[in-house]
């Protein structure tokens, strides 16, 4: 296993884990408990919970993935292989890969498997196939099985619906080792929103910050769900890679609490990483004509929507939202040259500016 509290292991490394172990146990290796599996990066030892001899060419093997410092879904998923050797006939690979219950079913173009094929992606199929092929006696083909047991069930609380993935979860991975929501590896899957609806030709795309964001757009605005990109805190990524694919122009909806960074420039939007909302909203309002001493209450007070209950009794709420919107759209466009539409609204939806086109 990886060997600190940040790190751990893929759906990929565990599907290939179960593969090797299940294998094996056809191959007559008996009472196994562990197995070492080759990733990109480097050999890394699985313990398996669970393997079974079904008959003396079929074997299942059962592992999950150990808890990390991340909040994946998948952590403690029992993840299933089922291994069946057949007598080769013309097959030019000796090891044939597909899914099972609770492992998704691609519906939508845009991702790196096709439409219809079960959603394991490019580099677990690739390990699998390396970690097993050497080993399939001469002759025949291993037709290998990953069934994911709840994937089904889990796959409400992933990004899978919307990206047109149906009746479970993906088998992910480019590494093998699984790292924090920080990492490359999180934006790979956020980005994937976009490739769907580039190659489903969706115009007029919303992106918003994250979950609610998506649900006060779908309140507000006369769109369908697939419109609808969500960016999480990675906001400057998320631009650029849509520049990347030929979209300058969208507009960008969301929580003023959350956009508001983007007028300072900040594009990583995680509270951790940088903050500056009153500094902003203070500078926008001076801008605006409020006094010292109302900036002052601004700048003192806790939320962005104390900031706007303070400029509502000013009556200059909409002005120094515009004002913010503005800013918002001008950094992304010397930043990106994107043309955004922003629309700022609080907790409830409501309108924050009016510099907007719906």
């Amino acid at each position: 296993m990886t060997n600190d509290n940040y790190t751990g292991v893929t759906t990929g490394t565990v599907a290939t884990a179960c593969s090797l172990a299940a294998l094996d146990a056809i191959l007559d290796t008996p009472d196994i408990a562990c197995v070492k599996v080759e990733t990109p990066k480097k050999y890394l030892d699985i313990i398996i919970d669970e393997c079974k001899l079904i008959s003396s060419s079929k074997s299942y093997a059962v592992a999950h993935k150990n808890p990390y410092n991340d909040p994946d879904v998948t952590v403690n998923l029992d993840i299933v292989s089922t291994v069946e050797l057949f007598d080769k006939n013309d097959e030019k690979c000796n090891v044939l890969i597909t899914g099972g219950e609770g492992v998704g079913i691609i519906t939508k173009p845009g991702l790196q498997i096709p439409i219809g094929d079960y959603a394991i992606s490019p580099v677990p199929r690739r390990m699998i196939i390396k970690n097993l092929s050497s080993k399939v006696p001469e002759g025949k083909i291993a037709k290998v099985t990953i069934s994911i047991p709840e994937g089904k069930k889990i796959a409400k609380k992933t990004m899978n619906p919307k990206l047109g993935i149906i009746d479970g979860i993906s088998v992910l991975g480019t590494t093998g080792i699984a790292r924090s929501m920080s990492s490359d590896a999180y934006k790979n899957s956020i980005v994937k929103q976009i490739d769907v609806a580039v190659a489903s030709n969706i115009e007029n795309l919303i992106f918003v910050p994250g979950n609610i964001g998506e649900k006060l757009a779908l309140k507000q605005l006369d769109i369908r769900k697939e419109q609808i990109i969500q960016t999480g805190n990675f906001v400057g990524f998320m631009f650029e890679e849509a520049v990347k694919r030929g979209i300058t122009k969208f507009t960008f909806f969301g929580h003023m609490g959350k956009l508001i960074k983007v007028a300072g420039g900040i594009f990583d939007t995680k509270h951790a990483v940088a903050d500056g909302r009153r500094e902003i909203m203070v500078t926008h309002a001076a801008l605006c004509g409020v006094d010292q001493m109302h900036l002052q209450k601004l700048f003192d007070s806790k939320t962005t929507d104390g900031m706007m209950s303070i400029l509502d009794e000013l009556e200059i709420s909409v002005e120094v939202s515009n004002s913010i919107a503005s800013a918002i759209h001008d950094r992304c466009m010397q930043r990106f040259e994107l043309d955004l539409n922003v629309i700022l609204v609080d907790m409830e939806g409501n309108y924050l500016n009016n510099n907007f086109i719906i």
